[in-house]
């Protein structure tokens, strides 16, 4: 009775951290394509790619497209971040603060997120549904995987309250300029240190 009444008392906890269970990663690399239009400048961003590294508390993103590329390396740690913009033959390098990158992402404040039941399996892993609203009126889909954490987050204003590593998302708030990406590759092995570098020369500095 006694052995029955002590099973009967771990079970509960045994479940919820069961149930928690999920592995934090602070090395990885994943790759979205990319599919619709871009409003601000009427460019058709299908066949595009991003890739997104993780390492410790540093995060890049690369954008890529047939003639246009950027990235943007964002320190978790510090809150600042620099964005890289080759555009032709032209490079460009933004150095922003703090308080610079959160103005940058304005738009993001006082969005608010709705968990959905609606499920998707990417790249194996089962993935929820997040509804997000801008405050802007703007609604877009997210589907996040709580089985794998990343250490840092490639944008702590745009994922904010998402339970998990976002696998597919949506940007824009219409049909005709939304655009959605997906993970179609994820990969564990060490990011080089090296991505994380900031150029000294090549890059017109923008003010």
């Amino acid at each position: 009775m006694k052995r029955t009444l002590l099973v009967l008392l771990l079970l509960p906890a045994f479940e919820v951290i069961y149930a928690q269970h999920s592995m934090v990663v602070g090395d990885c690399t994943v790759t979205y394509k990319i599919s619709g239009t871009d409003a601000a400048t009427n460019k058709n961003l299908s066949g595009a790619t991003k890739i997104f590294y993780v390492k410790g508390k540093m995060a890049r993103t690369d954008i890529i497209g047939s003639n246009y590329n950027q990235s943007v390396i964002y320190d978790n740690a510090s809150g600042t971040a620099v964005i890289l913009k080759e555009i032709g033959s032209e490079n460009y390098m933004s150095t922003l603060s703090t308080e610079d990158w959160k103005k940058q992402n304005n738009r993001f404040e006082g969005q608010t997120i709705k968990l959905d039941d609606d499920v998707k399996t990417i790249l194996g892993y089962e993935c929820k549904k997040a509804i997000v609203k801008l405050k802007n009126g703007s609604i877009y889909n997210m589907y996040y995987t709580t089985a794998i954490i990343p250490s840092a987050s490639e944008n702590p204003f745009e994922f904010k309250d998402v339970p998990g590593f976002v696998l597919e998302y949506e940007t824009g708030g219409n049909k005709s300029s939304k655009i959605t990406y997906t993970a179609v590759q994820i990969n564990f092995d060490p990011v080089p240190a090296s991505k994380f570098k900031i150029p000294t020369s090549g890059y017109r500095v923008l003010e």
